[in-house]
């Protein structure tokens, strides 16, 4: 639902360019993606969630709203539940009763920061309290609580960002999406950048934030669901700068691991050990070897040589390391 009910444009939106395409859909459109869907997962839909995403659901036009949803009822039974996005503040208790009615078990809000100054800057047309005033709500009725962040925001910078996370863990949601902003061709973000007021973190700055990011809600048992845009031709052809990475949560993990080892190996004083193996869980042997064995082939330039081997107890962020 592109852009759909969003009352203000935002520096750096450009929903079209983002997604590819512009198509509001209808209830047959619905009908055929749950079809389609359950064709697909089979049984496996009973843990799904069918979602609204790409507008502010809860500030589309009313009828529009609950034809969407009416759509998606009859398939409550086969289906956990329905997932939406929408700003903080299209939110009130009369719209979360309602959507609750509907089986909607999951809310997430378009945060993007939690510092008012950025917000104004980003012309985002609500502030911080919004925020916490909506996610106190949507709690209160027993929806699952999700916050979207976006870093790197016009205005604002590491600390900014560091600061909405910690505010963002206060409100105690069950799961996050963090967005590097991308600059995208048509907005006012893509004016600033080229009049050279904005200045976008570089690719290697956004992942060493992130990277932090991710073990800050790790340690909180905060989940995150998605890390980057997702990758379309569209985005691709359409964004400014050099920030954008299609495998941007694989570079971030990377960066974790990387981060680890070197802090593990300096804690060595013997000079003329090079050789270690280096223990992870077993989903984790690729974030700890890095793209292309990136990160191996940076150790070994350094003089140190590891071997990767793996132990089912530890969490997947964590390694330990053995001198040979």
């Amino acid at each position: 639902m592109p852009h759909n009910g969003c009352p203000h444009k935002c520096t750096f939106c450009n929903q079209k360019n983002i997604v590819g395409q512009a198509y509001q859909p209808n209830a047959d459109d619905v009908k055929n993606a749950v079809e389609t869907a359950i064709s697909s997962l089979k049984e496996n839909t009973k843990e799904a969630e069918i979602a609204f995403f790409g507008g502010s659901f809860t500030a589309i036009d009313r009828d529009y709203m609950l034809e969407l949803l009416n759509a998606a009822k009859p398939y409550m039974g086969q289906f956990k539940g329905i997932r939406l996005s929408t700003r903080p503040d299209c939110i009130d208790d009369e719209i979360v009763s309602l959507l609750k009615s509907y089986n909607v078990t999951s809310i997430e809000l378009g945060a993007q920061s939690m510092d008012d100054d950025v917000l104004r800057l980003n012309e985002r047309g609500h502030n911080s309290a919004d925020v916490r005033k909506a996610c106190g709500i949507i709690k209160n009725y027993g929806i699952s609580l999700g916050l979207q962040m976006m870093t790197g925001l016009y205005g604002s910078d590491f600390y900014k960002d560091i600061y909405t996370a910690d505010e963002f863990i206060k409100l105690r949601p069950d799961t996050v999406r963090i967005y590097p902003t991308v600059i995208m061709k048509d907005t006012q973000l893509a004016d600033l950048y080229n009049s050279q007021r904005f200045i976008p973190y570089t690719l290697e700055q956004s992942v060493d934030l992130c990277s932090k990011l991710i073990l800050k809600f790790k340690n909180e048992n905060i989940r995150i669901i998605r890390l980057g845009l997702h990758y379309s031709e569209s985005l691709e052809n359409n964004s400014l700068g050099n920030n954008y990475h299609p495998a941007f949560k694989e570079l971030c993990e990377n960066k974790i691991f990387f981060d680890k080892i070197t802090k593990l190996i300096k804690n060595y004083s013997d000079k003329e050990v090079d050789f270690f193996e280096a223990y992870v869980n077993p989903h984790s042997v690729s974030k700890l070897a890095g793209q292309n064995k990136s990160n191996i082939n940076i150790l070994n330039s350094m003089g140190y040589k590891i071997k990767i081997k793996t132990d089912q107890s530890i969490d997947e962020y964590e390694i330990y390391i053995k001198q040979r």
